[in-house]
C-alpha cells in the first residue's frame, strides 16, 4: 500500500507543467528536447525510483551547507540565490561563498560511485551552467563541487568565468527560443543518436519518429497523435 502511495506522489509531482522561460539546466543541451518539453510533448516518464533519487539530491546539497555554514575560513554569502530577473532564463546557485579574498559560486552536484571514480575533469554540462550563474551575478570564478552519493567522498574544480562560452550559451538559448514561438521544431544534435543526451532523452520516441531537420510542430504534432491512436509514442 504505502509503495503504491509513495510512486503516485512523485509521478503525480512530475505531471506536464508549463515552461515559459528557461533554466539555467537548459543551458547548452539538446535544442529539440528543450524544445519538446516547452510544448508538453509525449514523453516517457521517469520512474518514481529515479524521481526519489532527485530529492536524495537536494538531501546532499543540505549535507554540504551544514558545515559551510559553521567553517570559519569560509563565509556563504547567500545560499540558494536566484540569478536577477531575466526574460529569457532563471535559475538558483546552491550559495555563493568567500574565502576573505575572492567570491565564488558554489554548484553541487552529486552521483553515484562508478560516474565519481572516473571523473576527472568537470562535465562539459554542469561547466556550462556555472557558467551562466558567474555571467549574472558577474563573479569571475565558481567551484563545482561533486559529492559521491554512495560514501560522501568528494571532488571540486574551480571555473574561471568564460565570457564567450556565457554568450555562445545565451545566443544558443535565444536560438531556441525564437523556433518555439514560431513553432519549428530544431533539428538534432550533430552526434545524435550516440550522444549521451539521446541515451537518457524522454523524448528519444518521438524524436526517432521524424527527420533530423527543422520540422513544423503543427504537422509533427498531428502525425504523433495519429500515433498515439495506433499505440505509438507513450
Amino acid at each position: 500500500m504505502l509503495r503504491e502511495l509513495i510512486d503516485k506522489f512523485y509521478l503525480d509531482r512530475q505531471k506536464d507543467r508549463e515552461q515559459h522561460h528557461f533554466y539555467i539546466t537548459d543551458a547548452g543541451k539538446c535544442a529539440r528536447a528543450v524544445f519538446f518539453k516547452f510544448k508538453n510533448a509525449p514523453k516517457k516518464a521517469i520512474e518514481p525510483n529515479i524521481l526519489r533519487l532527485f530529492d536524495h539530491g537536494d538531501h546532499i546539497h543540505q549535507l554540504i551547507m551544514k558545515p559551510l555554514l559553521s567553517i570559519r575560513e569560509v563565509h556563504v554569502v547567500a545560499s540558494e540565490v536566484n540569478i536577477p530577473p531575466q526574460k529569457l532564463i532563471s535559475g538558483r546557485a546552491d550559495a555563493i561563498v568567500s574565502d576573505g579574498k575572492n567570491l565564488y559560486v558554489l554548484d553541487i552536484k552529486s552521483m553515484n560511485s562508478m560516474i565519481f571514480r572516473n571523473l576527472e575533469a568537470p562535465k562539459e554540462e554542469n561547466i556550462d551552467q556555472i557558467q551562466l550563474y558567474l555571467h549574472y551575478f558577474r563573479i569571475p570564478k565558481g567551484i563545482l563541487l561533486y559529492v559521491n552519493k554512495d560514501n560522501q567522498e568528494l571532488k571540486e574544480f574551480v571555473i574561471e568565468y568564460d565570457k564567450k562560452r556565457a554568450l555562445d550559451l545565451l545566443g544558443q538559448l535565444a536560438e531556441t527560443k525564437n523556433k518555439i514561438d514560431s513553432d519549428i521544431i530544431p533539428e538534432r544534435i550533430p552526434d545524435y543518436p550516440e550522444n549521451w543526451q539521446c541515451r537518457y532523452c524522454q523524448f528519444k520516441e518521438i524524436c526517432g519518429m521524424t527527420n533530423g531537420g527543422d520540422v513544423k510542430w503543427g504537422d509533427f504534432k498531428k502525425k504523433i497523435e495519429l500515433g498515439e491512436q495506433g499505440g505509438g509514442a507513450e
